[in-house]
């Protein structure tokens, strides 16, 4: 008896299929995959479009089962992937042969970062991830360059503080800070006040959101490259760049070619840590224990704040500044019998993922303790910096950054959100705050009611 194999996957109705782009693709493309647009930003938070996509992935995925689902949508054989297991596979299979240099990321990431790893493939790519992680310290807590870190983290947030005791605490003034404080421990203190080189970033950014539809920039990307390697030839060893120098990497490597993507990550790691605020300020049982982690403690110096981190994880898991997580692959793949062809794209909606498929009750909750308890260890489809070989290697130092500007906004002082959308205790988080939009009453002392 001879047995046949399936030759495709699973597809969907062309009603939902329509769904799928309208509901799903499009809404999160058009917030900006690479420079959020606080425009569509505002749009999506009233018309609830994040919370519209979520439901659309779970009524595939009862409609249809586990999946994964293939699709075709703007010119491309894609596969949605439903399932935390299949998620797994495609991450713990990366970058062969699930790659992540997908032909848009490419043509996106291009703008600003020719020479970046995470587009990069082949023996480049090895060589180039192996920069970022000799570089960028993955496996520690306290990255070797934290006491400077933190020395540079205090003296901004503390300046940030101090304005919004006056005028309260916007974005806009929370971005200037934050923005001073990663030149510096990038780059060094020469880049503090260079609003220019991170302005250029964002232009280039704002173009790269349009992927194939979009030339490259040569002229900016020039010019803002050339910019950024002045400063890294003259970064201080207490810096990022600085630890560039003086790598042994095989020719064409381009180590500073590296440092384009570090601030690129940096401008989300932003927006999760003012996301955090807004959440601890309505949740105050969490609040008091991310203080008393710090209460005794000399903020001057460098600490692994586990809390405060749990917390900017939990804001990351509930936000993914990565919706779309894509991955390419480049040989033919076998799901449940069909074989799948090279050049597929595999497509995971993290908010799905982190809200539905979480593998505990606390989806649309602030529970920053599964990161502490191994929950989150244990469960495939939280994934806020991404798993796998490909996973972000600056997560640690995100993290620390993050939790040091917490910790100096919060020391000694208390912070009211006064934007309309406000996630609170015992209420379901919403699937969209737009951080351009979050306001804050801050004061010294006792708490704000």
């Amino acid at each position: 008896m001879t047995t046949t194999r399936n030759t495709t996957l699973p597809g969907m109705s062309p009603a939902d299929r329509k769904r799928v782009v309208t509901r799903l693709l499009l809404p999160t493309v058009a917030e900006g995959l690479v420079q959020r647009r606080p425009t569509v930003m505002a749009l999506a938070e009233r018309l609830g479009a994040d919370q519209a996509a979520i439901d659309t992935v779970r009524e595939l995925r009862d409609r249809y089962g586990r999946g994964p689902l293939g699709l075709r949508a703007a010119g491309r054989s894609m596969v949605l992937l439903l399932d935390p297991d299949d998620l797994a596979r495609v991450l713990s299979e990366s970058p062969e042969p699930f790659t992540p240099a997908v032909l848009e990321k490419r043509r996106a990431l291009e703008q600003f970062q020719p020479h970046g790893s995470l587009i990069s493939v082949g023996p480049e790519r090895r060589e180039r991830r192996r920069v970022n992680e000799l570089a960028l310290e993955p496996e520690r807590p306290l990255h070797h360059i934290a006491p400077s870190a933190v020395r540079r983290i205090r003296e901004e947030a503390l300046t940030v503080r101090k304005r919004a005791e006056a005028t309260g605490l916007t974005w806009d003034d929370f971005a200037a800070g934050w923005w001073r404080s990663v030149r510096r421990l990038v780059l060094g203190d020469a880049a503090r006040a260079d609003r220019r080189l991170t302005d250029s970033l964002a232009s280039l950014r704002t173009a790269a959101n349009w992927s194939l539809l979009r030339p490259v920039r040569r002229r900016t990307r020039t010019e803002f490259l050339a910019r950024l390697r002045r400063y890294a030839t003259q970064a201080g060893e207490d810096t990022l760049a600085g630890g560039l120098r003086g790598l042994d990497v095989a020719p064409g490597t381009d180590p500073v070619g590296q440092v384009p993507h570090w601030l690129f990550a940096f401008d989300a790691a932003g927006a999760a840590t003012l996301r955090t605020l807004a959440l601890l300020t309505g949740h105050p049982g969490r609040l008091a224990k991310a203080r008393a982690e710090f209460a005794s403690a000399d903020l001057s110096r460098p600490h692994a704040l586990r809390y405060l981190r749990a917390c900017v994880l939990d804001a990351t898991r509930l936000w993914p500044t990565t919706p779309l997580l894509l991955r390419e692959s480049t040989l033919d793949t076998l799901w449940r019998g069909a074989l799948v062809p090279a050049g597929t794209a595999f497509v995971a909606h993290t908010p799905y993922f982190h809200r539905v498929e979480a593998a505990g009750p606390y989806g649309d909750e602030f529970e920053p303790e599964i990161w502490l308890d191994g929950r989150a260890e244990r469960d495939p489809a939280l994934v806020p910096f991404s798993a796998g070989p490909a996973r972000c290697p600056g997560e640690n130092l995100v993290l620390l950054t993050a939790s040091t500007w917490l910790a100096a906004l919060l020391e000694d002082h208390s912070y009211r959100l006064d934007s309309p959308v406000r996630p609170r205790v015992g209420e379901p988080i919403p699937a969209t705050l737009n951080h351009f939009s979050l306001r804050f009453t801050a004061q010294a002392g006792s708490a704000l009611v």
